[in-house]
């Protein structure tokens, strides 16, 4: 049997051993849901997994009947997707603790245990974690809980979908258009019926690459696992996979059985068949950057604490007077233009007309006269810029009027000097582009604004060949795949590391602030008017 996929063509021949690795969805079937229900007028469209868009998962109806059969049908890993949420509608009693009803049970890990496979598992009460084990023979009735995340049709036919069932996702947020013909209708921002297309992942005896199969191809196949030296077959791993290792295992040399897709240096160096030196595995700090411009899309960028670049400042813009107390700075007083006008509805506070410059001061409370009774309420404390004198005034927190930074700081700033002396986000444009790279992308950008810091998961490597400079390389976000080589590494202190601007898509800006704000607390909301 003879095949094409992705552009290689690759013969089955009859006696050909293969090893199935994995199975992975290739594509989704989509039809539009009512009421958890196929449309009767809805006609089945193809969805790629990079088609746009962030959805909601909604919660399956149908049982789970054992937790062998969730751990059978559900993906349960060490990466951040890997931890879905189950209730029983009766109480789990076990040794030490007793699960309630209806209490959300987190799924970590699948383990060993004194010999026995168990579900690692975690409930939260009074904000405190109590872990413990479900054995695979727990019998009872799992619901899936409500899952209030936000993901790509990627993550979702990778996580979310499991074996032998469909899913319903609703469209929670339209990134940009879809290059080509949308087989969705117009506006659409209903459920989805999402039915996946399996291909499989195999590796054959004597190729390097991974093999992929379409499920429906016309072959027969007989299981030979028990009477076959399996160990004669590369073993991919991906960078998950090599993440997972211990730190003692490092470094290592391996050969790349899948690349990345990009043009960007270094992913069009990370070609199929080449060996690779993987020193260590790390968590490296980020600032995440967006492209200041009013229409869309934006770009999105990573940028390293490395980056030899400097900065200078660019007008920042404050919706409300709260955003102005949260901007507030010790080192310096800031300088508004009021862009909105603004008429008090108290006397005691002032009204704002568009051109008004003021110098904040701090945060306080003040009395004002609501309704005949004298109310407290918090106010902004300022100056206003006169011809030729100032004058304190007063602006209510809750002000949505409009306000534009006027900057009067001219000094050039390297990355780190911003995220020590200035509270995030922040306005900047590159003054001086970073010189040791061949071409710096932030330079070209008119404007950006820095959001926050983030960590995340890294691997350092080289060439194998001519370890004469490394590259820092995102686990999460780079689909690739490599098997290890059992040689010596040569040059165990890495090369010099070099600066890398990674640029990201719109749906990796989103999961990237998702997943960063996860264990944060949102800010305080501006204050209300009085009521």
């Amino acid at each position: 049997s003879i095949y094409e996929m992705f552009g290689n063509e690759c013969c089955l021949s009859t006696g050909e051993v293969i090893k199935v690795i994995g199975f992975k969805v290739n594509k989704l079937i989509a039809s539009i849901c009512e009421n958890n229900e196929v449309s009767r007028f809805s006609a089945k469209v193809e969805l790629p997994l990079n088609f746009p868009g962030l959805y909601k998962v909604v919660a399956d109806k149908t049982p789970y009947v054992s937790i062998e059969e969730i751990t059978r049908k559900v993906s349960i890993g060490p990466t951040r997707f890997g931890h879905p949420c189950f209730y029983s509608p009766e109480d789990i009693k076990l040794a030490n603790l007793t699960i309630k009803h209806g209490e959300q049970i987190t799924f970590n890990s699948v383990e060993e245990v004194n010999g026995t496979i168990a579900v690692n598992c975690g409930v939260v009460r009074n904000n405190q974690s109590h872990s413990f084990t479900l054995p695979l023979s727990q019998e009872g009735k799992f619901y899936e809980c409500e899952d209030d995340q936000i993901y790509t049709l990627k993550e979702i036919a990778e996580w979310k979908i499991p074996k032998c069932r469909n899913r319903i996702v609703k469209l929670s947020n339209t990134l940009h258009m879809w290059d080509s013909f949308n087989p969705l209708p117009e506006n659409f921002d209903g459920c989805l019926i999402l039915t996946p297309v399996y291909e499989v992942q195999a590796v054959m005896k004597f190729r390097k690459d991974i093999v992929h199969i379409l499920s429906d191809l016309d072959v027969e196949v007989k299981d030979i696992t028990d009477c076959y030296d399996i160990s004669s077959f590369l073993q991919p791993l991906s960078l998950e996979d090599v993440f997972e290792r211990t730190s003692k295992e490092f470094p290592m040399v391996a050969e790349i059985m899948e690349g990345p897709s990009g043009s960007q240096k270094p992913y069009n160096l990370l070609y199929t068949g080449k060996e690779i030196i993987i020193y260590k595995k790390y968590q490296a700090t980020r600032v995440l950057a967006s492209e200041i411009r009013s229409d869309s899309p934006k770009r999105h960028f990573l940028i390293p604490m490395s980056y030899k670049g400097k900065f200078k400042r660019r007008p920042r813009e404050f919706p409300t007077a709260y955003d102005l107390e949260i901007a507030r700075n010790e080192k310096e007083q800031l300088h508004v233009v009021a862009t909105k006008a603004f008429d008090s509805p108290h006397k005691e506070l002032f009204s704002v007309s568009v051109g008004d410059q003021f110098l904040v001061q701090q945060c306080q409370t003040s009395e004002v006269l609501y309704e005949g009774r004298k109310k407290l309420i918090d106010v902004l404390a300022c100056e206003q810029i006169l011809s030729d004198t100032y004058k304190k005034v007063l602006l209510p927190m809750y002000m949505e009027g409009g306000f534009v930074e006027v900057i009067h700081d001219k000094k050039q700033y390297q990355l780190s000097e911003i995220c020590k002396e200035f509270r995030l986000p922040f306005n900047v444009k590159v003054s001086v582009r970073d010189l040791s790279v061949e071409e710096d992308v932030l330079a070209a950008v008119p404007g950006l604004q820095f959001e926050e810091e983030i960590t995340d998961s890294y691997l350092l490597i080289s060439s194998a060949s001519s370890p004469v400079e490394s590259w820092e390389i995102p686990v999460y976000r780079l689909n690739m795949s490599v098997h290890l080589l059992g040689k010596d590494v040569q040059t165990v202190v890495p090369p010099v590391t070099k600066t890398t601007v990674e640029e990201i898509s719109e749906e990796q800006y989103y999961m990237v602030r998702r997943y960063e704000n996860q264990t944060l607390h949102p800010p305080p909301r501006p204050p209300k008017k009085p009521t």
